[in-house]
């Protein structure tokens, strides 16, 4: 076809091609020439190029090293249609429930709504789900060195591959053709401190006739980041960082040290512990509560080790029978640290305790009553948690032809094992009151207790992670009839798939015996059988329709049946059209159904508190809280429609762009709304725990809040992605100019209200909803030099509500610039240097949180200056 050859030829200009080069869905026709049909993401029949009706956007392994990221994550968060919902080791931090994984959301619909897949195939979700109920897959466990291609499809695709693909699907392609060995080495180091990273790959493979064998060496190594090393986030006072901004808050933790004391039976009565020899710093007394500074000590980035290891072979038996493996195994670690254990009444001293600290104050209102303590556990020192992670994939099957037929299946089994050990600064409450009646421990003279009364209290914890993933998959692809304008092509298949996980914490979590951590704890397992069809029809001699369905049987919610319509319409040589319709699905994850009794810490308002008594001890304002979440066994799947429309336009042999139009509907949205649930059911005793008040109509101060998993409220969006691409050839080079922009025109996610009607909690444009994103690429050729440049752009969007307040700015747009230079003229040999955020752009500052930034949506790596050396023998 005129356009595919134009697009052939346009992409042997450079050697590289640019960072989200935007190549949609003709990006790697090249490789058309070498094979005669080739599987398309987003499709199960074969093609002879890379032609389809649904929006492909493909990024080659010259994409990513161009790109000057480390590993995949650091790519995915530059891409336009990634949003809210996307995380990564850059953004974790102490207070985590998945420290050390990072995982994708496109269209900003969460991470367990973008569908990972290597090969074509599932992979296994990460033992530990982040934020406590996110399933999700991480994409850490594959090195960059051993990657083809990366392809994103941007529409909805459960007809196609099932649950999860409801935003969309990233398909990581693995290299299988290498020849000989490549080595590479790549170091680099941050402006600010901290961050320093180390990578060593060796790639290397052979084939004969009859067989073909490619294995992978990689190796990661990555400094931590504290918040303490960027001016920005090194307090969590932001009022003392930034004493002219008159909405700056003071996160400090009302937990401090040596702490507050307050009376049992009426917590609000308090007082700063400044009696004795330990006394809390004036500084840090604010009102009566003895505040600390946890954010110096706590991690921005955690450290990270990697080693891993992929081989992929292929066997011919006979010239219509193949037998294929993969293998992949990752061993990793992670450390992780934070403040010490902060303490919020749940520590008591009884009012004839040897160690009181009015005992020789008869005229105190505090004398010989039975007290309580928001204190920080210093003492013991600041936490740190160290995560270990194996994972283990394994693919062996058989392929072949029956006359025109094309056939494959496979067993698939997938395991991924995580031990996260709490080695220092965790302590047993049981342990700590028992020191505390012994008098043992004297929790407000801290300088007065022996070695002996800490390693009494201090512990040390254990959580043991593991997920699996059994299938066995099987289909057949061909041409079901010759019709006028081509051939009829059928493809149908089946899949089994048995998935478990366990994340269970040990048995002092579970007697509620370790506070001011965060633990999860879920157990589940389910199996699932599927089977699908798809045609390929050719209506015309230039318009294709592609018709998809998909059914699915779970055993613990039910079945569901996905339907999928998609056409791509070749109006003239230059013009075509496509679309699609479908509908798609989310099971409820495992985590979802099987959590325990889960401890998390978000920052929420007490507003039945706050219309009773004001702003008593910041009752009206964001404070830390202890909710309790559990599963729901009675979840049900999420449901969405969704449907694209686009264009595709060739304005010469060197320029070209496309259009599209996306629209998603997803109802019955697993969530939790807890400050909803917060602010609704503030006095019921069964939803909030609080303690007794002695003044009159205070409700209490909040013990904790009880929460779960529901199928509340529904999400759509809109928007549109804009790809373009021109090539240009000059005396001083030959360049490539790409341009991806995703532009939001709606997002609302609304939620219940107390009488069932629906409100909007977020739309675009709020907080984490930035309504524009883009990237535009610049790659230059010349004899032995190639260079890349990428301008990355974040849009603006609005402070979180909770926070917001009249005349506070927006948080402000933010424009990076990644570059890097090769030199190829040493023979077999590639040098690089780069830099990433070459500027140094901090994030922009938002008031929601001590950090100053949004993690979600920007990092706090800064400039990061690498060099790469690699060699091919």
């Amino acid at each position: 076809m005129t356009v595919l050859n134009n697009r052939k030829h346009l992409l042997a200009l450079s050697i590289t091609a640019a960072l989200f080069a935007s190549q949609s869905y003709l990006a790697v026709a090249a490789e058309k020439d070498s094979v005669e049909r080739i599987q398309v993401t987003g499709s199960h029949i074969q093609r002879t190029d890379m032609e389809g009706p649904s929006p492909l956007t493909s990024l080659s392994a010259e994409d990513i090293a161009n790109s000057g990221v480390t590993d995949l994550i650091g790519l995915f968060t530059k891409l336009p249609m990634a949003g809210q919902g996307t995380f990564s080791t850059q953004g974790n931090s102490s207070d985590n429930t998945s420290n050390g994984g990072s995982s994708v959301s496109l269209r900003g619909l969460g991470a367990d709504s973008t569908l990972i897949l290597v090969n074509g195939r599932r992979v296994s979700v990460s033992p530990f789900a982040n934020n406590i109920d996110t399933a999700f897959v991480d994409i850490n466990n594959i090195p960059l060195a051993a990657i083809k291609r990366v392809d994103i499809l941007k529409d909805g695709a459960s007809a196609t591959y099932g649950s999860d693909a409801v935003a969309g699907v990233i398909n990581i392609i693995l290299r299988d053709d290498v020849e000989g060995a490549e080595i590479s080495a790549k170091l680099g180091d941050t402006a600010d401190g901290g961050g320093k990273e180390k990578n060593l790959s060796i790639v290397w493979g052979s084939s004969t006739e009859k067989s073909s064998h490619t294995f992978a060496l990689d190796y990661f190594d990555r400094e931590e980041i504290l918040y303490a090393d960027r001016d920005y986030s090194k307090s969590a006072n932001q009022k003392a960082l930034r004493p002219n901004d008159p909405f700056a808050t003071d996160f400090r933790s009302s937990s401090g040290f040596p702490g507050t004391i307050a009376l049992a039976s009426d917590s609000t009565n308090r007082l700063p512990d400044t009696f004795g020899n330990d006394v809390c710093a004036e500084a840090d007394i604010v009102g009566n509560l003895c505040r600390y500074d946890y954010a110096p000590v706590m991690t921005s980035v955690p450290a990270t080790e990697r080693a891993s290891f992929i081989y992929l072979g292929k066997y011919e038996i006979n010239d219509n029978l193949r037998g294929f493996a993969e293998l992949n195994g990752q061993h990793s670690k992670t450390t992780i640290r934070g403040a010490g254990s902060p303490s919020f009444n749940e520590l008591f001293m009884a009012g004839d305790n040897v160690n009181h600290p009015f005992a020789n104050l008869p005229t105190h209102e505090f004398y010989q009553q039975d007290l309580t303590m928001r204190r920080r556990m210093l003492d013991i020192g600041n936490r740190e948690k160290r995560v270990t992670s194996n994972y283990y994939r394994s693919i062996i099957g058989l392929q072949g032809e029956i006359k025109d037929w094309s056939w494959e299946v496979a067993y698939n089994y997938i395991k991924s094992e995580s031990t996260e050990r709490g080695v220092n600064g965790f302590p047993n409450s049981r342990r700590t009151q028992e020191a505390i009646d012994s008098g043992l421990w004297n929790p407000f003279e801290p300088s007065s207790n022996s070695q002996e009364s800490l390693d009494f209290i201090e512990t040390t914890t254990t959580r043991i992670g593991k997920s699996t993933s059994k299938s066995f998959d099987g289909k057949i692809s061909g041409s079901l009839m010759e019709m006028a304008h081509g051939d009829l092509g059928l493809a149908v298949g089946v899949e089994y798939r048995e998935e478990s996980i366990s994340d269970n914490p040990d048995d002092q979590f579970l007697r509620g015996e370790v506070f001011g951590t965060e633990a999860t704890q879920a157990n589940g397992s389910r199996d699932n059988t599927s089977i699908f069809a798809e045609l390929a029809i050719p209506v015309l001699d230039n318009l294709e329709v592609q018709v998809a369905v998909r059914h699915e049987d779970y055993s613990d919610f039910g079945t569901t049946t996905d339907p999928k319509v998609a056409f791509i319409w070749q109006t003239t040589d230059s013009l075509s059209l496509r679309g699609s319709y479908g509908t798609a699905f989310r099971a409820p994850s495992l985590h979802q159904i099987g959590l325990g009794n889960t401890d998390e810490s978000p920052n929420l308002v007490d507003s039945v508190r706050c219309a009773a008594v004001g702003n008593v001890n910041k009752a009206c304002e964001p404070q830390e809280y202890t909710a309790v979440l559990s599963g729901n066994d009675d979840l049900g799947p999420e449901e969405s429609k969704s449907y694209n429309l686009g264009l595709i336009y060739e304005l010469a042999d060197n320029m070209d762009f496309s259009v599209d139009y996306y629209d998603y509907d997803i109802e019955n949205v697993i969530t939790k709304d807890t400050q909803f649930k917060f602010s609704t059911l503030g006095n019921d005793p069964s939803v909030v725990e609080r303690l007794p008040s002695s003044v009159a109509g205070d409700p209490g101060e909040v013990v904790r809040i009880f929460d779960q998993y529901e199928n509340i409220g529904n999400i759509t969006t809109s928007g549109l992605d804009v790809e373009a691409n021109y090539g240009l050839e000059t005396d001083m080079g030959d360049f490539r100019f790409t341009y991806a922009l995703n532009y939001v025109l709606s997002y609302e996610d609304a939620r219940p209200n107390a009488d069932g009607s629906m409100r909007i909690d977020t739309q675009e444009g709020d907080f984490e909803q930035p309504e524009v994103r883009w990237s535009f690429n610049t790659v230059w050729v010349q004899g032995d030099w190639n260079a890349s440049m990428a301008v990355n752009y974040v849009g603006e969007f609005k402070q979180d509500a909770a926070v917001a307040a009249e005349g506070m700015n927006d948080i402000d747009s933010l424009t990076t610039v990644d570059t890097t230079v090769n030199y190829i003229g040493i023979k077999d040999t590639t040098l690089s240097i780069g830099a990433t955020n070459l500027f140094n752009e901090e994030p922009p500052f938002s008031y929601h949180d001590f950090t100053g930034f949004v993690s979600g949506t920007h990092n706090s790596q800064g400039r990061f200056v690498y060099v790469k050396a690699s060699y091919k023998f």
